[in-house]
């Protein structure tokens, strides 16, 4: 957080505000030591009594004490923890300013104050135009709940005034003026416009290439009927000539749908073609299935850049028809593009186009969470996985790390092969939980013995899973007991009286 960034007309000078910092300590300690000797006098009037319970506002009296000594013991504000900030002092929102940067934890925990409406500035509801400038560099921290609790004509106030100073502000401060205007945007209503032509032209002459930035910052956050003036404004050729550029801008998402309608109008019988469809940024992202089922996507690389997370959220379905269309046309999922689909979506595709998948893709990809795939889809992914790491097999070990995301679609064989290396495996209990049950059931108890090692004790802690109950049932318990010797219990009963072959011992 930059404390010199403000819009221009609420800029403070560092140094007044400093100054009010010092001031206001001055007169914090004064206040303290009055309250202590009030303290002190209730604390000898109440004689032996100090073993009643706590009451909840001395234990929150406490926790301010607490944040207060932590300042005074020279903790800087800056790196107080989320629950200290909570409950100190609330001057401490001034000092707060004078950070570079807040946590996400501690921003987290500035919005829980502000919506509590015990600080200074009162409840959201209430703020107005003022407030949000009082709120200085405190403003960029302020989420999607905060803002959208604040008056529309409030918020509305603000972003002009922001549009305006962004024209006159260096690279670094518009950065974070973006970032506000975006914020702001969010936290109006999303769905899409009707657009009320209240004017039949435009009052502030064409965009053209060269005003785009200025023109449509002073439409989208100054006029009163700025939907219908963008509408009027800016012309279908100059949008697709620009497209990136206004995209960059921080555009509303009702102006999002009135720039849709107008890329739609441009392209209508043609198509969007595919060098465009790398260009639409967050505009692809409304675009329902069947509209995106239309779309030619031949190329890894403009797949690559309408799944970019700059453009935002897709959802899943969304994304199923983008790579549904790109296999489709011949296309091949990359190890690059296997990231951001992830593992999540992986498990989307259909099984016939899992195949697709090249095992080069699954080796350069890295470690991809398959958890949520079903068995048969699993299976799949293992496969290709093995085939992918099959030259490392001679290194049990870095087999093992790269492989271990898919072995919940191994079958046994490979995972007696995989316990009797000469490597010790250490599986971890998550890794064997997420295994084929019916796999489990097929494993002897030295080959659970081995494959576990060092991590063997955590499989008591598990012992009524579902899986791991049902492989115990089926068990020796004369083995459970040698082999094993962590107390695992509801195995086959064997001949009484029978005790562990030598060298084996039970713990």
């Amino acid at each position: 957080m930059d404390s010199n960034w403000v819009p221009q007309q609420v800029a403070q000078r560092l140094e007044d505000v400093i100054q009010e910092l010092k001031d206001k300590g001055t007169q914090k300690e004064e206040e303290e030591e009055e309250e202590e000797r009030r303290e002190a006098g209730r604390e000898e009037g109440a004689g032996g009594e100090g073993g009643r319970e706590e009451t909840e506002e001395q234990r929150a009296r406490c926790e301010q004490w607490l944040a207060e000594w932590a300042l005074d013991l020279g903790a800087q504000v800056c790196d107080l923890e989320p629950g200290t900030l909570l409950a100190s002092d609330p001057n401490t929102l001034e000092k707060l300013k004078l950070c570079p940067a807040l946590t996400g934890a501690q921003q987290d925990a500035l919005n829980a104050l502000l919506l509590s409406g015990d600080t200074a500035y009162g409840d959201p509801s209430g703020w107005d135009l003022q407030t949000l400038q009082d709120l200085g560099p405190l403003v960029l921290a302020l989420n999607r709940t905060t803002l959208s609790l604040v008056a529309e004509a409030a918020r509305e106030d603000f972003r002009r005034s922001i549009a305006a100073a962004y024209i006159r502000q260096g690279r670094s401060q518009r950065k974070k003026s973006l970032l506000l205007l975006r914020a702001l945007a969010a936290a109006s209503a999303a769905s899409p416009p009707r657009l009320q032509r209240r004017e039949d032209r435009c009052l502030y002459g064409p965009i053209t290439s060269s005003n785009i930035d200025d023109t449509l910052l002073d439409i989208l956050y100054s006029s009163p009927d700025w939907l219908t003036q963008l509408d009027l404004c800016l012309s279908n050729d100059v949008l697709i000539q620009n497209l990136e550029a206004v995209l960059d801008l921080p555009i509303p998402t009702e102006a999002l749908w009135v720039l849709k309608k107008k890329v739609d109008e441009f392209y209508q019988g043609s198509g969007i073609p595919e060098q465009q469809l790398k260009h639409l940024g967050t505009l692809s992202r409304l675009y329902t299935e069947q509209e995106i089922s239309k779309w030619s996507v031949n190329s890894s690389d403009t797949l690559s850049a309408l799944l970019s997370p700059s453009g935002g959220e897709w959802n899943d379905s969304q994304v199923q028809q983008l790579l549904t269309g790109y296999l489709n046309l011949g296309g091949s999922l990359t190890w690059s593009l296997l990231r951001q689909i992830g593992g999540k979506r992986l498990c989307n595709l259909q099984e016939e186009q899992i195949q697709q998948i090249p095992a080069g893709a699954i080796r350069a990809a890295g470690q991809l969470n398959i958890s949520l795939c079903n068995q048969t889809k699993k299976e799949q992914l293992y496969g290709k996985a093995r085939e992918a790491f099959a030259s490392l097999a001679s290194n049990p070990s870095r087999y093992y790390c790269l492989i271990r995301p898919y072995l919940g679609g191994a079958p046994a064989k490979d995972l007696k092969d995989l316990a009797n290396t000469c490597a010790a495996i250490n599986m971890d209990l998550s890794t064997f939980l997420a295994l084929n049950p019916e796999e489990l059931q097929k494993l002897s108890v030295t080959d659970v013995k081995l494959l576990l090692g060092e991590n063997l004790q955590e499989l008591k802690k598990h012992e009524h899973e579902p899986a791991v109950a049902r492989w115990v049932q089926q068990q020796s318990q004369q083995e459970l007991d040698c082999v094993l010797g962590i107390g695992l219990q509801g195995g086959q009963p064997g001949p009484t009286g029978t005790a562990c072959p030598v060298g084996h011992h039970q713990h």
